[in-house]
């Protein structure tokens, strides 16, 4: 990892600290989970391990601001390349049993404020009751993240633009990491917002899968499916996860959506959880039935119904071990430095240090003691590394 992070550059002049000081000591404090640049200074000719560890003094926070500032995030990208190679040849990643490696992309708001603004905000008017239109400037970014049967990868982000919509920015960001990673993954989901013409010619462009969620009654593709699907019964019927009964409707050849450069395949489920019993009041609670409908360019011979349900649910892993984990617990939405190459970089550091941690906790350590211990408690051992051996101090 070291060879990695020597790689990356900046574009300061004379610099009085090495980049990968300054790129060392923000991965440690990634790594630790501090969540700010002054709580890593205040170990400052305190820590033996950062002191062992970066050969030289930890740079001020201010310092350390401006050298990701300036960091060439092309370099950085490629760090986390290289995470993902040596990951990959140690055969580290389990694929799940239909086969299909699926990327998830999607779009994440980092923060919002109405006072300060940097050249790469957005901006948008709020309004709240009585009170007049306020420009509200905030940041958003378009993240993918490959799923696996054991873990989950954060592969790449991308900033959204000023003037530019949530799908340009994610086509952006589809076009680098199919040559980034070619054979990373096969199929691309992402929710209904990306349900449009533009985003599932491109991904057919690059010879790849997509599956994403169809809501918009209005479309004539969503007519047709509730003509054909009506008073029918279902194609498949399986039991899913948590015991639920899944009743499935599968069909394919679907030329409505002409803007699309192929025919597309439509599954929708309709699935009943198991009833809940409430302890305390001794009632058992009906759950609500759920409906979903996917469309998608998976052929029934490279992916059954299941499969494609399995697919499609899928989704909310960046949701929920994605963007809830990276903001809740690895403080990405933290606003370090108000810049726009700075908030992504400081997004992509963090990306590198879960990546990073999970093929620690996966790869390290035993089976054994991975039963017996959470990520969380082996986080805050990684904490008290800092903090445990003051300089002068016996470890």
């Amino acid at each position: 990892m070291s060879s990695a992070l020597s790689g990356v550059t900046d574009s300061r002049i004379r610099p009085q600290h090495a980049t990968i000081v300054g790129v060392s000591s923000i991965l440690f404090m990634c790594l630790a989970r501090l969540g700010s640049l002054n709580s890593l200074e205040q170990l400052k000719g305190k820590s033996a391990w950062l002191k062992e560890n970066l050969k030289e003094a930890l740079p001020s926070a201010d310092t350390l601001g401006r050298i990701v500032s300036r960091i060439d995030t092309v370099t950085l990208r490629e760090v986390n390349h290289h995470l993902y190679d040596c990951l990959k040849r140690s055969k580290a990643f389990e694929l799940r049993a239909h086969g299909l490696t699926a990327v998830v992309i999607d779009g994440h708001e980092s923060h919002a404020s109405y006072l300060r603004c940097c050249d790469g905000c957005l901006k948008r008017r709020i309004s709240k009751g009585t009170e007049s239109e306020r420009i509200q400037y905030y940041h958003r970014n378009v993240t993918a993240q490959l799923i696996f049967s054991n873990c989950r990868f954060q592969l790449d982000a991308e900033p959204q633009l000023p003037g530019e919509d949530e799908v340009a920015c994610a086509i952006r960001l589809l076009d680098r990491i199919v040559v980034d990673y070619p054979r990373a993954f096969d199929v691309v989901i992402a929710d209904a917002l990306y349900a449009r013409s533009d985003f599932f010619n491109r991904v057919i462009e690059h010879k790849k899968d997509v599956l994403t969620v169809l809501k918009d009654e209005r479309r004539e593709l969503m007519k047709d499916v509730d003509g054909l699907f009506a008073n029918k019964e279902p194609t498949y019927i399986f039991t899913g996860s948590k015991g639920a009964q899944i009743e499935c409707w599968d069909a394919e050849g679907f030329q409505s959506w002409t803007q699309v450069s192929k025919p597309v395949r439509v599954v929708r489920t309709r699935e009943k959880k198991k009833p809940i019993c409430r302890q305390r009041a001794g009632e058992t609670e009906e759950p609500p039935v759920s409906l979903w409908t996917w469309v998608t360019t998976l052929s029934p011979h490279r992916a059954r119904t299941q499969t494609v349900v399995e697919i499609g649910h899928s989704r909310w892993s960046i949701e929920n071990e994605g963007f809830n984990e990276l903001v809740n617990q690895w403080h990405a939405n933290h606003v370090y430095v108000h810049e726009p190459t700075a908030i992504l970089n400081f997004w992509l550091m963090t990306m590198i240090a879960c990546n990073l941690f999970r093929a620690f906790y996966l790869r390290n350590l035993k089976p054994e003691y991975r039963k017996k211990n959470s990520m969380l408690h082996v986080a805050r051992r990684i904490m008290s590394e800092l903090y445990g051996s003051p300089s002068g101090c016996p470890p």
